[in-house]
């Protein structure tokens, strides 16, 4: 902890309005995917020292009358890094953000746009998601593992608007096309298109390339949802985790075929009266566990998914 502590002191950055935050390690590289549209990539696996809680994606938009966010990354201190990207090729003002669901690795860096100004959209549905106690327990245990990137300064920040559903809105001539896709992986899913560019920003409705968190997500929704995004028809598709696709309808599938078996396998559990710990050491998944953040994600996703098709199977 000591050594930790000098390193904090030692690697202090200030940032807008005096506000201070600790340097980061890690690379976030802009990543041009249309005439405006930018994504950064995060890392794979869970938040942990080593990925300095980089390992989810956000993106942003440069139009010729300011500039939009797409989520803010999992610490202020990779959102303070963000901005000096964003810095490195625009001057515009960044004016509003977006967040898509109130999950820490896309929101927590959000009071650094805050202190910028920007205003912060997101779903009616997250309204009070940052005062439960899941959310206080979460930010306790993002301090401990993510000093000193998150520490006592860190606050969660909630939005100036809440939306109401389906939102479309345009700036300096760049149309974007908000779309609410919850509840499915939270309950305040928001999706974004860029029209000009073709560029969906997707959230964590789509994990690519790694195992999907699914929490106490609504399955049986979050298949809805990615029909829904579907009919979008984008160009480009930015994952809420992985590399960016242009070939979205196909990269669809790997989210959508790993919900459908876990919802296959713990239905068939559930119908069977199979208790939930015989059910997870007698299925095989051999397909999905060389992917990152596996160890992590799936027991629980398949325990989740399992109380939610006990719930299921009684509304029948």
């Amino acid at each position: 902890m000591k050594i930790l502590t000098a390193l904090f002191l030692f690697c202090i950055v200030t940032f807008a309005h005096g506000a201070q935050y600790a340097a980061v390690g890690v690379k976030v590289t802009p990543i041009k995917v249309g005439t405006h549209s930018y994504y950064v990539q995060g890392l794979s696996g869970a938040a942990s020292s080593a990925n300095e809680g980089y390992m989810s994606n956000a993106g942003f938009v440069i139009t010729p009358a300011g500039v939009v966010v797409f989520d803010t990354l999992g610490t202020p201190s990779l959102a303070a890094e963000l901005v000096k990207q964003i810095r490195k090729i625009t001057q515009q003002p960044i004016k509003i953000v977006i967040i898509s669901h109130y999950h820490a690795d896309h929101y927590y860096g959000t009071q650094v746009f805050k202190e910028l100004g920007a205003e912060i959209w997101a779903h009616k549905n997250g309204q009070g998601a940052i005062r439960t106690d899941a959310a206080a327990a979460r930010l306790a245990q993002r301090k401990e593992t993510l000093f000193p990137w998150v520490d006592q300064n860190t606050h969660l920040t909630p939005a100036d608007k809440w939306l109401d559903g389906d939102t479309d809105f345009e700036m300096g001539g760049v149309h974007f096309a908000l779309r609410f896709v919850g509840p499915a992986h939270s309950a305040e899913d928001m999706a974004m298109l860029v029209k000009e560019d073709g560029v969906l920003y997707a959230g964590d409705l789509v994990f690519k390339g790694r195992v999907p968190f699914i929490g106490d997500a609504d399955s049986k929704a979050w298949l809805a949802a990615l029909n829904k995004l579907i009919a979008l028809k984008p160009r480009v598709l930015v994952p809420g985790h992985g590399a960016v696709s242009d070939t979205p309808l196909s990269d669809l599938t790997l989210t959508r075929d790993y919900l459908t078996y876990v919802r296959t396998e713990m239905g068939k559990a559930v119908s069977n009266l199979v208790p939930f710990d015989e059910a997870y050491a007698h299925t095989d998944w051999s397909k999905y566990a060389k992917l990152p953040a596996f160890p992590q994600a799936n027991r629980p996703n398949a325990y989740n998914t399992y109380i939610l098709m006990e719930k299921e199977s009684l509304e029948k």
